[in-house]
């Protein structure tokens, strides 16, 4: 496993990368570490997307490099060198899949086995160690996903996403079908699990209570050049 010395584990250097937006994606250059916090602001949907994919390797940029967890992603060999860092991302967007007629904690264990029907108490024990520090309402875990409301969705989401302990959660506009107390509530769970376990967390949003209750740093690209600014120091520019 290829370590940065300087405990770097997502580096996106210089990236243009052409998709069916109004101009390419450009990011001039992003540092994430182990134990920080970054909220992305400026970034769509579709261009959220995108971002993410080429942070784990999924697709290529067109020029610049992406490093993760000191190892650029065009180094990639085939796909179960692939789906080996893929593990070490954990990955939040309203595209993670739930299976719905399974309850909560089953879908958490699917990132361990595919056989949740019993549930080994191994994988019980590992999925409740998590939802502990998720600090899940009661019962939460017990309930199916089919007919869950947009808060427990999410939460659901977020469990699934950090079941394995990722070194770093990568969540695309997670508080975008919230309102004010329902992100309240997402915002301390999930500041909680990255605190807890030591993650890094990339946090592509619009939502700029959300970044200050989660405690990140705040960064607004620029996408005409893919300057990343201090939120603060760019709204102010705009004003």
């Amino acid at each position: 496993m290829t370590v940065d010395p300087e405990g770097v584990l997502v580096r996106v250097s210089n990236v243009v990368k052409n998709y069916q937006g109004l101009r390419p994606l450009r990011v001039r250059d992003l540092r994430v570490s182990r134990g920080q916090s970054v909220s992305l602001f400026g970034f769509d949907k579709a261009a959220s997307e995108v971002l993410v994919n080429l942070i784990t390797g999924s697709s290529l940029p067109d020029s610049g490099t992406v490093h993760a967890f000191g190892r650029a992603t065009t180094e990639i060999a085939d796909s179960t060198d692939w789906l080996e860092l893929l593990q070490r991302f954990g990955l939040f967007s309203d595209r993670t899949v739930l299976v719905e007629q399974l309850t909560v904690e089953q879908n958490m264990a699917l990132a361990h086995t595919l056989e949740v029907e019993p549930l080994a108490e191994e994988v019980r024990l590992k999925v409740r160690g998590i939802a502990g520090t998720l600090e899940f309402a009661s019962g939460f875990l017990t309930r199916k996903v089919e007919g869950l409301d947009a808060l427990d969705t999410a939460l659901a989401r977020l469990g699934r996403a950090v079941a394995l302990k990722p070194d770093v959660l990568l969540a695309e506009h997670p508080t975008a079908t919230l309102n004010d107390e329902e992100r309240t509530v997402f915002a301390k769970a999930a500041a909680s699990v990255v605190a807890r376990h030591g993650m890094a967390a990339i946090y592509v949003t619009a939502d700029y209570a959300f970044a200050r209750a989660v405690g990140s740093d705040a960064l607004t690209v620029r996408p005409a050049t893919g300057e990343l600014s201090p939120t603060s120091s760019w709204r102010r520019w705009l004003s």
